[in-house]
Formats: C-alpha cells, structure tokens, sequence
C-alpha cells in the first residue's frame, strides 16, 4: 500500500520530549539535537527557551525525524535531504500519509501516484522509496506506549507528569520537595 492510506490525525499540542522522540525514530539524541540547532527538523510544539527548557515534539515532528534516519541511511545527501524536508513542511498531514518518496542516491522525488513510481523505475537507474503512510503506522505504533505530554496555551507543558529518564525524576523529586 504505497498510496491509500486511511490514517488517524494527532492533537498538535501532544507533544514527547527528546529521549521519546529519540526512540521513536531510531536516532541519537545527538543527532536530534544537531538536526534541531541546525533547523532541519525543529520541534513544533515547544522549542528549547533556556537551560534546562524541555523540547517537545509533535507526532509529525517525529514523522520527519524517521524519515529523515531513512534517507541517511540509504545514503542520501543531508542537502538533499534538507530539500526534501523543506518540501514536506509545506504539506498537510494528509498529503503526507499519501506521499511516497524515492530516491536514486542523489536526488529525492515525492510520488503521488503509481504512475509516478513506474516513471521513476523505467528511467533505468536504481531507486529506493520510502512509503510514508507506512513510516506513520512505525512511528504511531511505537509512541502508543510512550509518555506524551499537552501544551498549555502559554508554551508551558504539564510539569513531568511522565518522568522518563532520571535527570527528570530529579527535578521532579526536588520540586516536590521545595514545594512541601
């Protein structure tokens, strides 16, 4: 199923913080914050404001970081590959679900339909294509089980209320502490 996808939609003020965004995608946490300092894939739902601030990601943000790791992988240039996001921005969540992108190692091509692949295919050289209905299912799969976390109005986010790592629970631990 390369082009019908029938796929649900995300409340865009959900977001996960870096470690879950991490693990979803199947990156470090150096790369995802190289890729957010270098604006290739920046969190939507809350950047970084500060030392200590949280980034968190929404489920499209987490989308773009997995196909992103795919691309490099198939050793696809970060240039082009900072194209190829730039476009995708410009999508709609619905378009997304029915994009396919493919690759010949130098150049990236969204393909909208199977007659675009064909095309792409009978230029005779190798491509590889990245189906990203099928890299939303991944991710939403993945992130079932992971803690996520709401944006409130004002940029603030329910203040760990899923501690998933130990710099977290620290904080957590300590504030409780102050505060009682």
């Amino acid at each position: 199923m390369l082009f019908s996808e029938d796929l649900g939609s995300y409340d865009e003020t959900v977001g996960f913080r870096g470690p879950t965004a991490c693990k979803a995608a199947g990156i470090s946490y150096r790369q995802l914050d190289y890729w957010a300092r270098t604006s290739l894939v920046e969190p939507t739902v809350r950047g970084a404001k500060g030392s200590g601030s949280q980034r968190l990601y929404s489920f499209r943000d987490i989308l773009v970081l997995k196909v992103v790791k795919r691309l490099l992988d198939t050793g696809v240039s970060l240039q082009q590959i900072r194209s190829a996001v730039g476009a995708l921005r410009l999508r709609g969540m619905e378009d997304l679900t029915r994009l396919t992108l493919m690759s010949d190692g130098a150049s990236v091509y969204e393909c909208t339909s199977p007659n675009e692949v064909i095309d792409l295919v009978q230029g005779g050289q190798g491509v590889f294509g990245i189906a990203v209905g099928r890299v939303w299912r991944e991710v939403e799969a993945t992130l079932a089980s992971m803690p996520a976390e709401h944006a409130a109005l004002d940029g603030s986010s329910q203040p760990d209320t899923f501690p998933e790592d130990e710099l977290s629970a620290r904080r957590a631990r300590r504030r409780k502490k102050n505060a009682g």
